[in-house]
């Protein structure tokens, strides 16, 4: 993974031009600048059959003691993937800069989140940055066994019904290989969001 640079004074509208030039941002601490990155492989998480829940997961989905949304609290969900009072701030990828404008471009329409309910509590939840038919996963929590994996197939249910071309998991993990992930050059990245970027989508 490389880093090509960074910038200051960063605006929503540096954001999504990083988007679509394949580039994600993290920030050098709480406090610290971004930088923006390259993956040379890069995860993607297919929406086809290839897709993969593991027989402990569908056991939960089936049970459906949890509710999902859409987009109903995406403040909470982006500060509980920060992480800002478990870790050192040096320690922290996710700025509050980033949080700023991660929610300035919620409101404008481009991210978007999942949130996996208990009893009322958040229990789990992802966020991400929409580019057309593209869907660039940004980071998930759980506070409960199971509350990201089950907000991450509520995630692909929807991205189908609305009939997206891409999710992207950015880098490769044991986690993602179960759900069948796979990872491809940045070339062939760049080719696939460029055809997926060009179709408009709904999330909502």
């Amino acid at each position: 993974m490389r880093k090509p640079s960074f910038l200051s004074r960063i605006t929503t509208r540096h954001v999504l031009a990083a988007y679509h030039q394949g580039m994600f941002p993290m920030a050098d601490g709480k406090d610290g600048p971004i930088n923006w990155y390259i993956a040379s492989r890069r995860a993607l998480i297919p929406l086809d059959e290839r897709f993969q829940v593991r027989r402990s997961l569908q056991k939960i989905i089936r049970r459906g003691d949890f509710s999902i949304t859409i987009d109903k609290a995406f403040e909470e969900v982006i500060r509980a993937c920060a992480r800002h009072d478990d870790k050192q701030a040096d320690g922290v990828w996710l700025s509050d800069e980033m949080i700023s404008l991660y929610i300035e471009l919620h409101q404008e329409g481009h991210t978007h989140s999942v949130e996996v309910w208990r009893e009322g509590r958040l229990i789990g939840g992802l966020y991400g940055v929409a580019v057309g038919a593209a869907f660039c996963g940004e980071s998930m929590f759980s506070r409960e066994p199971y509350g990201s994996q089950i907000a991450l197939v509520a995630l692909v249910e929807r991205l189908r019904e609305r009939q997206y071309q891409l999710l992207d998991a950015q880098i490769m993990s044991p986690h993602l290989r179960q759900f069948g992930a796979y990872d491809v050059s940045h070339t062939e990245y760049l080719d696939l969001l460029a055809q997926a970027a060009q179709e408009a989508r709904y999330f909502i």
